[in-house]
Formats: structure tokens, sequence, C-alpha cells
């Protein structure tokens, strides 16, 4: 698809070296019209499925297009609001096809996404995928892992080392389509980004391999095409027991005029 100035956008996913479906899904969408550019912003999703091959497949299927179909034709507005309702539909969804299909009972996924409009990001999460923003020379995580050993570390019983390992890491604490409820977070206020900041979008087979300063080192010195291989590789060559995706967002330009620039640059 066409992608308008003001971002360079790279995405990567990957089967893994042990696994023989691929259960992630992820796009990126934004309107074909530029005032609805304008109105809207730019979409960008990564959900990592559970619940057996073709369970967790559908069910992150199913979270990616329920958010890009209501960014793309819900009320333009609030992009917390389009967000919000987005993530309650894809939850709904996906309950209701495990009940037509009783043999996918218990499918869900994680889903983490953002919208950039106006210089600034507002995103949503669900699961252990994670968003960082890197600025500076510096990363740092965005999302907050809802899993059993993050809650863990966060009332001390172990460390952010001892996490890293343990075996209890993969159990989560809160998924789309997966409990009568879902516990979403969602950004509190929208951040501003700069220009050269970068956004990277995982699932917890890159993250669980490879390092946050590893991630930083090679978003920072690689083109975004270049550094989702890159990552993408380290993770395999350390056994990539889960399907790895990513995608990679550099913002381009100063950030307040980026919209209004590729919408003139498009007309």
């Amino acid at each position: 698809m066409k992608i308008r100035p003001g971002i360079e956008l790279a995405n990567l996913t990957d089967v893994g070296c042990e696994r023989a479906e691929n259960e992630d899904s992820f796009c990126y969408a934004e309107p074909e019209s530029d005032e609805e550019l304008l109105k809207r912003g730019r979409l960008v999703v990564i959900a990592d499925g559970m619940g057996g091959q073709e369970g967790g497949q559908i069910a992150s299927g199913i979270a990616v297009d329920t958010v890009r179909e209501i960014f793309l034709n819900g009320p333009a507005g609030d992009p917390a609001s389009a967000l919000e309702a987005a993530y309650l539909s894809a939850h709904l969804a996906i309950q209701n096809h495990a009940r037509e299909h009783p043999e996918l009972a218990g499918m869900g996924t994680t889903c983490t996404s953002a919208i950039l409009r106006d210089g600034h990001i507002t995103y949503g999460h669900v699961g252990d995928s994670r968003l960082y923003l890197l600025r500076g020379g510096a990363i740092g995580r965005l999302t907050r892992d809802q899993s059993y050993v993050q809650h863990m570390v966060e009332i001390g019983v172990i460390s952010p080392e001892e996490a890293a390992t343990h075996p209890s890491r993969n159990i989560l604490t809160s998924a789309l389509g997966a409990a009568a409820n879902v516990e979403a977070d969602f950004a509190e206020a929208p951040i501003r980004l700069e220009s050269a900041d970068v956004l990277l979008f995982c699932t917890d087979g890159l993250h669980g391999q490879v390092s946050d300063d590893e991630m930083l080192a090679a978003a920072s010195e690689n083109p975004p095409r270049e550094a989702c291989v890159k990552l993408v590789e380290l993770a395999k060559s350390r056994g990539g027991p889960d399907n790895i995706t990513i995608q990679i967002v550099r913002i381009e330009g100063t950030p307040e005029a980026s919209q209004e620039d590729a919408a003139s640059a498009a007309s």
C-alpha cells in the first residue's frame, strides 16, 4: 500500500525455528483520502495469538482486522476512544467466533496498537507484545506486560533479570477474547513525537530473545527494513522458539507538520 510522507515504515514476521505455523498478525493502515488522513492519522498494530495453531491465527487475525476496520470506518475523532472501541469490539468478536466454533474455545490474542496523529502517538495494549520509543540514543518501553511474571516483579517477588528466564514468563493475565472481561491499557494522554523518533512494536518472539539494548542498537544504526531483518535473524540465532513479528516506524520531518505535508504531497 502507498505510505504518505512523514514516516519510514518496515515490518517483518517469521514463523521462528520451532513452530509449524505463524500465529502472529500485524498491519499498517492509513485512510485513502487526504482529508481522512488528517482526521484519523495512521494505525500500527501487532497481535500474537494463542489457543492452538488454528485458534491463535484466527484470534490474532480477528483482532487486527477489527482494529483496522474501526480505525478506518468508525467515528473520526479522539484516537483513544477509537482504540477503546476497537479493543472491545475485537474482544467480543473473538468470543463470538469461539462460541460458534467450540473446538476453538480458549483462543485469544495479545494486541498492541497505536494511532499517530497531529505529531502525537496514542496507544492501546493487551498482553505481552510491546511498544518501545527510541529517542536520543535511549530506549524506553511504553507498554507494561500483562503477565504473571511482570506482576511478581512489581510486588518484589522476583527481579527483572529473573523474570527474563522465569518458566512462567509466557502466562498472560489479560488477552483479547480469553476471559469474560478484558483489562486493556491505554495511554493516559497522547505522547508528543519528535523528528527522528523510532517506534518499535514486537511480539515476545523477539523481546524474549533480544535485549532492549540490542533493539536500540539495531534500530539506531540501520534503516527500519535492515533493522527488522537483523533483529529477526538475531532472535532465530538464539533458538527462535516462538513466532517473531516486528514493526518499526521512524518519524521524519517536523512532527507538527508531518501530516499536513503528507496530505499536500499526496494531492
